[in-house]
């Protein structure tokens, strides 16, 4: 994972910009590390695995505490044993960078032990 990512602020996007696509789609998630992917040009998400609910839902909090200090919100599903994260921008209705520095500080939180 690059940690430079990782080391990012998440910039709010105020829409009037295009969506990221192509190579810097594929540069920036590849960046991420295995687990995440792109879902039609417009959406990155990754699920996590889990011992049993509890586990999942700590997680799930956990994400929660760093997407409202970064003012970027994801979706969480949580379910018995993995928690699907996905993130987009929804002024943009596609991916910013920003989605991607969340993603980054998921992926670094969840190696951290969870």
């Amino acid at each position: 994972m690059n940690t430079s990512l990782a080391d990012e602020n998440c910039e709010p996007c105020r829409g009037g910009v295009a969506p990221l696509g192509g190579a810097e789609l594929a540069q920036l998630t590849a960046e991420l590390g295995p687990g995440w992917r792109v879902l039609a040009e417009r959406k990155l998400e990754r699920r996590f695995e889990f011992a049993d609910f509890a586990q999942a839902l700590a997680f799930a909090n956990a994400i929660g505490a760093l997407a409202d200090a970064q003012g970027h919100h994801p979706d969480l599903l949580v379910r018995w044993g993995s928690l699907t994260v996905t993130l987009w921008t929804h002024t943009i209705d596609g991916l910013a960078r920003a989605d991607f520095v969340l993603a980054a500080k998921i992926e670094r939180l969840s190696r951290s032990g969870r």
